[in-house]
């Protein structure tokens, strides 16, 4: 008779996780896809890497080249060996966003947030290389990864959190991503810094289209109250039923 419950439960959380994975198909996909690439990175050596990246990343060789190449490559790698952050990003953030704005609008702030930081960024590099602020090196530097996408749609995805909740995680984001960009000096420019308020601020300027999306907004004080009606809902329901 304990086991029942135990199934029930377990029931209940498979349920909840196959229906959040399938709202965001996506989300998951590009994580399936970050996880093949992230594999390869640990089986790699440091020079093969170097090499592959080298091709992959979004740097102002690269753009100058193979702009679309580029651009699509570098959302395909993530700076580093550890892919349990990015699993934890895409959940809380990608996936909620993806639920609420549908594929196509998800893609369309993701990709324009990504788009502009990387020639913003990359363009303001390329501009301190000219006045000698920074070493020609940087040319082929290493620009790669998924966070000026994912900051956008952080961006974006404050529209559906509710008020008073929306503006604690406003002023989260600004901190985050605009005190790096205040405080720096004119010879200390940190451009992936710059990239990210620029994204963020790509993000923020999509009300518009949030505007049009005509749903519940998140509201973190009733997280725990849905999730006591659904698995109330679960357990009352008889074994082999398919509520």
């Amino acid at each position: 008779m304990a086991k029942a419950p135990v199934r029930a439960r377990l029931r209940f959380w498979a349920r909840v996780v196959w229906h959040f994975v399938s709202g965001a198909p996506l989300t998951y996909v590009w994580l399936l896809a970050l996880t093949i690439t992230t594999i390869a990175q640990n089986l790699l050596t440091g020079r093969q890497l170097h090499v592959i990246l080298l091709h992959r990343s979004t740097s102002i060789h690269s753009l100058a080249t193979d702009p679309l190449g580029v651009l699509f490559s570098s959302l395909l790698w993530i700076d580093g060996r550890s892919l349990e952050p990015y699993l934890l990003l895409f959940t809380l953030f990608l996936a909620p966003a993806e639920q609420w704005l549908g594929q196509l609008r998800w893609l369309t702030v993701g990709l324009t947030s990504h788009i502009i930081a990387t020639y913003l960024s990359e363009g303001m590099l390329y501009l301190a290389i000219e006045n000698r602020d920074a070493s020609e090196r940087f040319v082929r530097a290493h620009d790669i990864g998924v966070s000026y996408f994912l900051v956008g749609v952080m961006g974006v995805l404050a529209y559906h959190i509710a008020k008073p909740w929306r503006w604690g995680y406003l002023a989260v984001l600004l901190l985050i991503f605009g005190f790096p960009v205040l405080t720096m000096d004119r010879i200390e420019l940190s451009f992936t810094g710059i990239g990210h308020f620029a994204a963020l601020l790509t993000g923020l300027a999509f009300y518009p289209l949030a505007r049009e999306r005509k749903r519940a907004p998140l509201n973190p004080a009733q997280v725990k109250a849905v999730f006591r009606r659904r698995r109330s809902v679960t357990e009352e329901q008889p074994d082999g039923a398919t509520g």
